[in-house]
C-alpha cells in the first residue's frame, strides 16, 4: 500500500472513551469552538443504511461539524485495518492543510491505536478459502481450540487477542501461514510526527449503563427493527461481518420468532455492556497518555479549557 507523507508537528485532538459516553456531542462541540473537524474511528459508522444500530451522527451533528469516514462502504463490502488507517492520515494531513484541527473520535480501540501509534500492519491479503476453512474450525472444535492454534503459531499475539474475537484470531493465523513469519513480529509501530493530546471521557459505571439503556430503548423506538428488516431486504445477511454488530443479530433472533421483544432488548443491553468493558481495555483509566475526564463529575468548560492551553502551548 502506498504511504501516506505526514504533516509533520500539526496537532492532533483524539477523542476515545465507550459506547454512549457522550463523545460525539463533546466532539461536536470542541469542533465548533476550535475551528475542527472530525474523523471517525468507528468500525461500524462506516457503513452506509446502519444508521439506528450504529448510533451514527445526527444529521444534525453532521452539519454542525464536518465529519470524515462515515458512510463509505456498502454494508457488504469491507475496510482493513491498513484501509482505515490510510484513510485517516490523509483525512488529518487535509484538515491540517486547511487551518483546521483534526480530531480522531471513536470507541474502536484497534483504529484508534493503529494511527495514534502508528502501527505496522502486514499487507497480506484475504485468504477466502483459508478463512472459511478456520472459522469452520471454530464452529465445530470451539474458539478455544482455534486459539489454541494461534498460540502455537505466534505466542505473543494470542497473548494480545481475545480469544472470543474469532476474527482476529482468524486474521492472525491468516497473516503468519501466509508470510510464514509471526503477526506480532511483523506489527511494528511508527508514531505520526502529530503533536497528540488524547482525551478519554468516561462516566461513573451505573450512569453510563442507564444511558446505554436509554440509548437502546431509543434505538428501538425509533427504526432498529425496521432499518434491520430493510438490510436484510437489500440483500445483506448475517454472515457480513458488518451485520455482526450489536443489535442486528439480536432483532434478527426477533423476527425470526426466536426471541420476544423483551428478550430481544434485554440481550443487545447485556452484549452491550460486555461490549464497553471489552472498550476500557483499550482504553484504560490508569494509561497515563490519556487524559481521562469523568463526565459525571466534571464538565464541558474543563475539557476545552485543556484543549485551549494545549493549542496555545504547542501554537
Amino acid at each position: 500500500m502506498q504511504s501516506v507523507p505526514m504533516t509533520e508537528h500539526h496537532p492532533l485532538l483524539v477523542i476515545v472513551g465507550p459506547t454512549a459516553v457522550g463523545k460525539t456531542e463533546i466532539a461536536v462541540k470542541l469542533a465548533r469552538e476550535f475551528n475542527g473537524e472530525i474523523i471517525s474511528a468507528d468500525s461500524r459508522q462506516v457503513y452506509r443504511y446502519m444508521n439506528i444500530g450504529t448510533a451514527k451522527p445526527t444529521a444534525r451533528e453532521q452539519e454542525a461539524a464536518q465529519h470524515h469516514l462515515i458512510d463509505i462502504l456498502n454494508p457488504d463490502e469491507e475496510l482493513s485495518l491498513a484501509q482505515f488507517q490510510e484513510l485517516a492520515y490523509r483525512a488529518i494531513n487535509s484538515i491540517s492543510g486547511r487551518g483546521h484541527l483534526p480530531i480522531l473520535v471513536g470507541g474502536t480501540g484497534q483504529y484508534v491505536r493503529a494511527v495514534v501509534e502508528g502501527w505496522g500492519i502486514p499487507e497480506v491479503p484475504p485468504q477466502s478459502q483459508l478463512r472459511v476453512d478456520l472459522e469452520a474450525f471454530a464452529e465445530s472444535y470451539g474458539a478455544t481450540a482455534l486459539h489454541a492454534r494461534l498460540a502455537q503459531l505466534d505466542p505473543e499475539a494470542a497473548t494480545a487477542i481475545d480469544w472470543r474475537n474469532i476474527r482476529r484470531v482468524v486474521r492472525a493465523i491468516e497473516v503468519c501461514v501466509v508470510s510464514g513469519r509471526p503477526i506480532s513480529k511483523l506489527q511494528q509501530r511508527n508514531p505520526p510526527p502529530y503533536r497528540i493530546l488524547i482525551l478519554g471521557l468516561t462516566r461513573n459505571r451505573d450512569e453510563l449503563y442507564r444511558r446505554l439503556d436509554e440509548r437502546i430503548e431509543y434505538m428501538i423506538e425509533t427504526g432498529l427493527v425496521r432499518e434491520t428488516q430493510s438490510l436484510l431486504d437489500q440483500g445483506y445477511t448475517f454472515r457480513l461481518a458488518s451485520m455482526s454488530t450489536l443489535g442486528y443479530p439480536e432483532v434478527g433472533a426477533y423476527l425470526r420468532g426466536e426471541f420476544a421483544r423483551e428478550e430481544m432488548v434485554a440481550a443487545i443491553k447485556g452484549g452491550t455492556r460486555r461490549f464497553v468493558r471489552h472498550q476500557y481495555n483499550w482504553f484504560q483509566l490508569d494509561d497515563t497518555n490519556i487524559r481521562w475526564f469523568n463526565l459525571s463529575q466534571e464538565n464541558y468548560d474543563g475539557l476545552a479549557c485543556l484543549v485551549h492551553k494545549w493549542l496555545a502551548a504547542s501554537s
